[in-house]
């Protein structure tokens, strides 16, 4: 079980696109409709949390899965 001190990474929007291979409208266009993780304001900039968008990929892959069987 994860430790409630240990800290969470955060992923700027270039590392997300290079994750997702989404472009930046659409990243935003599936935070709207709610089907992407939200991000989390630094200010001026945003971020994702990792694990969030770790768990993104992973359902994209599951939903492979179950499509291809």
């Amino acid at each position: 079980m994860r430790s409630q001190n240990q800290s969470k990474a955060l992923l700027r929007r270039p590392e997300v696109e290079r994750r997702t291979g989404l472009k930046r409208s659409t990243i935003y266009s599936r935070m709207k409709e709610g089907s992407f993780p939200q991000s989390v304001s630094l200010g001026r900039s945003v971020a994702w949390v990792a694990e969030e968008i770790d768990a993104w990929i992973e359902e994209r892959i599951a939903q492979r899965e179950v499509m291809a069987a």
